[in-house]
């Protein structure tokens, strides 16, 4: 069965895209800890990010850096921390999570921002890829 993220990759399920290349794709998190929260992915489904072969992870946090530079400067804060925790979605994926603190760090009950403020928010960012 097809994870949600390759759902979201093929179409299935709508997301609020930021970037997408041939081989990576990254989406503001529907459960967001962080105004911004960004999911990146690889395209083909792998369920454990250290399964990827070099090139692709390699790609995948190249593809992550750039998203995390328009990231902050769409959105403002002191950094963007970075996450991989691999148990939530069985799909690799980097969190990009806007901090102003340690204690925004801690994964926590998600923020509810309205669709619309998404929609925005993710026009802002693509903007700035």
């Amino acid at each position: 069965m097809a994870s949600i993220f390759t759902r979201i990759v093929q179409g299935e399920i709508p997301c609020h895209k930021i970037a997408e290349t041939e081989h990576y794709l990254a989406f503001l998190d529907v459960r967001p800890q962080a105004k911004g929260h960004t999911l990146c992915i690889p395209k083909a489904e792998t369920d454990y990010i250290f399964d990827l072969d070099d090139e692709r992870l390699a790609g995948l946090m190249l593809f992550a850096n750039k998203v995390a530079r328009a990231l902050r400067q769409a959105v403002p804060c002191k950094r963007i921390g970075v996450a991989v925790v691999g148990l939530e979605v069985p799909h690799a994926h980097v969190h990009l999570i806007p901090l102003n603190s340690m204690a925004d760090f801690a994964f926590k009950e998600p923020l509810d921002i309205p669709a619309e403020e998404m929609r925005e928010l993710a026009a802002k960012i693509a903007a700035l890829v």
